[in-house]
C-alpha cells in the first residue's frame, strides 16, 4: 500500500463495547489490515478509535461494519453526539444496574442467613425458591453488559474477559436451579448475584477513574460557542448556528459570550480572557484590527467582528487536534504493552485449560474444574497491563494541557523523558522576543524607508522591532519588490534591479566598526546599522536552574553575534554557548551531540530553528513562534513563561515512572494471583474482585501524574 500519498481527514469511531486493554490490539490489527487504512489508534480511556485513511479508502460505515464482524459495536463520532454525553450515559447505565444488583444481593443474603442457620426441608426449599425469584431477574438485567460483550466476542470468533465471567454467572444460576429443583442443601444464588455486584463495582470505579483522567480535548468542546449573532447586509441581526458560519460574515459578540469563530475585530473595544492562546489569566484589552480566536471569552464590551476561519479551521480546532494526537500517540512502551498483552492473553487461556483438565482428572467434579478454570481466566485478564500506558498518556497530556502545553504526539512524551541536554535558542525563546532598538540612524536617514519595507516581510523579533519603530516615528516604507526571507540570514528585496538586504552583518556586508545588531544595505551602496537590547524572559534563569537540578546539561545556541549571546548566557546561568550559527550549523551541532550519545531537547521559536527542532530527540516551541517552528516542534506552550519547559520535563519523567510502576503492579499481581487461582484457593467471586481491583489500582497510580508541579 503506498504510504507516501497524503491521508484524508481522520475518521473517529466510538467503541462503547470495549472495556479491556486486551481489546486494543485485535481492533487495531483488523482495521490496519483493510486496504486504504493508513493507521488506527484505539484510545481506551475515551472508548474511541481514530483511523487515518488514504484517498479512496474505506468510509466510516465500512470500518464500523468490519469491527462488527469481530464483535465490536462502532459508530461514527459526530457533532450531534458529544463525547461527554456518551460517557455520562454509560456511567448512568452502570449505576442503575449496580443498584439493582446490590438491592437483590442484600435480600438474597438475608434469606441465605436462614439457610445457613439450619433451615431444613420445606422451609429451606421455599427460601431457595424465593431467592431464585429475586436473584434470577436481577442477574439477567444487571449482568447484561457482560452477556452482550461475551456474545459479540463469540460471534466474532474470539474470547474476551466477559466470556468466562458470563460462564461463571451461568454456571452458578444453572447449578442453583438444579439443586433447588431436587431439594438440595446448597444453592448459589447469593454467589451469582454478588459476583455481578462486585464486577459492576469494579467496572464503574474503573469508568470513573478513567473519566477523571479524562480527555483534555473533550474539555475544549466546552469552550466552543453553539450559536452566534450574525449582522446581515441590511443591519438586521439574527441567531445562527456556528456550524453555518462562513468566512466574511459579520458577527456581534456581547459581553459574557464566547467568540464563535476566528476573526478580526471591526468595531468596539473590550477585554478578553485569552488564556486559551496566551496561557495567562489576566484579561487583555482588544480593539479594532486585533485578531481574536474561537473559544475566547468576551468580558466587558460589545464587539463586532469579521469571520476569517470557522469549524475545523479555527485555532481551537487546531489545539483539539494536537491534544487528541497526544492522547492517542504511541511510544515504545505502548508497543511493548501491546506485544505483552498479545502473548499473555492466549497463554492465560492455555493455563486455564490446563487447570480445567488437571482438576477434572484429579477430582472428577466437572463443576469444580470449571469454577477453577473460570477463576484463572477472570483473575488473570490483561486489563491492568493494557490500561497502564494509555491511561498515563491521557493523564499526562491533560496535565500539560491545563498548564498551557500542547503535546502533539504521544511518543514525544516518552522521548522527552529520555533527554539529557537542553539546547535553548536565544531571541524569542530564552529572551522575551520584544527587542528594543538601542541605537539606529536618525528618523530622516534614508535607511529607514528601506529597513521598514524589508522588516515588514519577516516575523523575526528584530525585524518586528524595526517595523514597529518605523511606524512609531512615521516612516513610510519604500516600494520594494521580490521580498524574500532567508532563514538565519535576513530579508532581501529589489529596487530597480538592485538587491537590498536587511539582516546579519556578515550576510549584508561589513559595517564600519563592526556590529552586533542588524545591517541594512541602501540603493546608493551604503549601509546602516541597528543595534538592540534584549531582555530575558522573567523566569529564564529559574528555568535553567530547574533544568540543571533535573540533572540535564543546558546550552545556548544562537545565530546572534558573540557579545549578545555571551551576555544572555551569563544572565541565564548557562556556561556553554555557541554564537553565529546558521540553520545548517545548528543541525551540525545537534549531530555532534547525538554522536556523543546525547539526547537533546531543542527549545526554539524562529524560522531558522525549524530544522533543529525537527532533528532533535525532542523539541518544544512557544505558541507565538513562527509557523515552521511550531510545525516542527513536538510540544507547543502558550504564554511568556519559559518554566513550561521544565514542567514538561517533570511531567514526562513522572509519566515514565508511573508507566513502569503500572507494569510492575501488573506483574506482581499476576505472580501472586495465578498460583492462588490454580490451587483452587480463589473462587470466581474473589477473582472478579481481585481483577477489578488491579485495574483500579493501575488507573489510580496513573492519576498521580496530575499532581506534578
Amino acid at each position: 500500500m503506498p504510504l507516501d500519498r497524503p491521508p484524508t481527514e481522520p475518521i473517529e469511531l466510538i467503541l462503547p463495547s470495549i472495556s479491556c486493554g486486551g481489546c486494543i490490539a485485535p481492533i487495531e490489527r483488523r482495521l490496519t489490515a483493510i486496504e486504504g487504512v493508513r493507521t488506527a489508534r484505539v484510545n481506551l480511556s475515551n472508548k474511541r478509535v481514530r483511523i487515518e485513511t488514504l484517498p479512496g479508502g474505506p468510509d466510516a460505515d465500512r470500518l464500523a461494519a468490519t469491527l462488527a464482524e469481530i464483535g465490536h459495536e462502532a459508530r461514527q463520532l459526530t457533532a450531534a453526539l458529544p463525547r461527554s454525553e456518551t460517557r455520562d450515559a454509560e456511567g448512568r447505565d452502570l449505576v442503575l444496574r449496580l443498584g439493582v444488583a446490590g438491592f437483590a444481593a442484600m435480600n438474597v443474603m438475608l434469606l441465605s442467613i436462614s439457610v445457613w442457620s439450619g433451615a431444613e426441608a420445606a422451609t429451606r426449599d421455599l427460601l431457595h425458591w424465593v431467592s431464585a425469584l429475586i436473584a434470577l431477574p436481577a442477574m439477567a438485567y444487571s449482568g447484561l453488559p457482560f452477556y452482550r460483550s461475551a456474545g459479540r466476542a463469540l460471534t466474532g470468533g474470539r474470547l474476551n474477559m466477559d466470556v468466562p465471567i458470563s460462564l461463571a454467572i451461568l454456571l452458578s444460576a444453572v447449578s442453583s436451579l438444579i439443586e433447588t429443583s431436587y431439594g438440595g442443601q446448597h444453592a448459589y444464588f447469593d454467589a451469582g448475584i454478588m459476583l455481578i455486584f462486585f464486577l459492576l463495582i469494579g467496572r464503574y470505579l474503573d469508568h470513573r477513574t478513567r473519566a477523571q483522567a479524562g480527555s483534555a480535548a473533550a474539555e475544549l468542546s466546552q469552550l466552543a460557542a453553539r450559536m452566534a449573532v450574525q449582522i446581515a447586509a441590511d443591519g438586521t441581526r439574527q441567531s445562527i448556528a456556528t456550524a453555518d458560519l462562513r468566512p466574511g460574515m459579520r458577527l456581534t459578540v456581547a459581553p459574557g459570550e464566547r467568540i464563535p469563530a476566528d476573526g478580526v475585530i471591526s468595531l468596539g473595544q473590550s477585554d478578553l480572557d485569552r488564556a486559551l492562546v496566551t496561557g495567562e489569566s489576566v484579561p487583555e484589552p482588544v480593539s479594532p484590527g486585533d485578531t481574536i480566536h474561537a473559544g475566547m471569552l468576551n468580558l466587558t464590551g460589545p464587539l463586532e467582528m469579521e469571520v476569517t476561519a470557522t469549524g475545523d479551521g479555527t485555532l481551537l480546532a487546531d489545539i483539539a487536534r494536537m491534544v487528541e494526537a497526544a492522547e492517542q500517540g504511541r511510544g515504545r512502551l505502548d508497543r511493548l504493552a501491546d506485544q505483552a498483552a498479545r502473548v499473555y492473553a492466549p497463554g492465560v487461556h492455555l493455563v486455564a485449560l490446563a487447570a480445567f483438565v488437571g482438576w477434572y482428572w484429579q477430582s472428577g467434579d466437572l463443576l469444580t474444574a470449571l469454577g477453577i478454570a473460570t477463576a484463572v481466566l477472570i483473575i488473570t485478564c490483561p486489563c491492568a497491563l493494557g490500561l497502564a500506558v494509555p491511561t498515563v498518556h491521557t493523564v499526562a497530556s491533560s496535565r500539560l494541557f491545563r498548564s498551557g502545553i500542547f503535546l502533539k504526539d504521544g511518543g514525544e512524551l516518552e522521548r522527552l523523558a529520555q533527554v539529557d541536554t537542553v539546547a535553548f535558542d536565544k531571541t524569542g525563546t530564552l529572551t522575551d522576543g520584544a527587542s528594543q532598538i538601542a541605537s539606529a540612524p536618525t528618523p530622516d536617514h534614508p535607511a529607514w524607508p528601506v529597513a521598514a519595507a524589508l522588516a515588514q516581510a519577516s516575523r523575526h523579533p528584530l525585524a518586528i522591532a524595526i517595523a514597529a519603530e518605523a511606524e512609531r516615528v512615521g516612516v513610510r516604507p519604500a516600494r520594494i519588490s521580490d521580498l524574500t526571507e532567508h532563514p538565519g540570514q535576513g530579508v532581501s528585496g529589489q529596487i530597480k534591479g538592485r538587491e537590498l538586504r536587511l539582516g546579519r552583518p556578515d550576510w549584508v556586508g561589513h559595517a564600519p566598526g563592526g556590529s552586533d545588531g542588524v545591517l541594512v544595505s541602501l540603493p546608493d551602496g551604503g549601509r546602516a546599522s541597528f543595534t538592540f537590547s534584549d531582555t530575558l524572559r522573567p523566569d529564564a534563569r529559574e528555568t535553567v536552574a530547574e533544568v540543571v537540578a533535573l540533572g540535564l546539561d543546558p546550552c545556548l545556541i544562537s545565530g546572534d553575534a558573540e557579545r549578545p549571546v555571551a551576555r544572555a548566557a551569563d544572565a541565564a546561568g548557562i556556561a556553554r554557548w555557541h554564537a553565529r550559527l546558521h540553520p545548517g550549523d545548528k543541525l551540525d551541532l545537534l549531530a555532534e551531540m547525538q554522536a556523543e550519545g546525547r539526547r537533546v531537547l531543542m527549545v526554539g521559536d524562529g524560522l531558522n530553528d525549524g530544522p533543529a527542532l525537527a532533528a532533535a530527540h525532542a523539541s518544544i516551541s512557544p505558541a507565538a513562534a513562527a509557523d515552521v517552528a511550531k510545525a516542527a516542534a513536538g510540544l507547543v506552550f502558550t504564554g511568556q513563561r519559559l518554566g513550561h519547559v521544565s514542567l514538561a520535563l517533570r511531567v514526562a519523567r513522572a509519566a515514565r515512572r508511573r508507566t513502569l510502576e503500572c507494569f510492575a503492579i501488573a506483574a506482581v499481581y499476576n505472580a501472586l494471583a495465578i498460583p492462588l487461582a490454580l490451587s483452587g484457593q480463589v473462587t470466581p467471586l474473589i477473582a472478579a474482585a481481585a481483577m477489578s481491583g488491579s485495574s483500579i489500582v493501575v488507573v489510580l497510580n496513573a492519576l498521580r501524574v496530575r499532581n506534578v508541579t
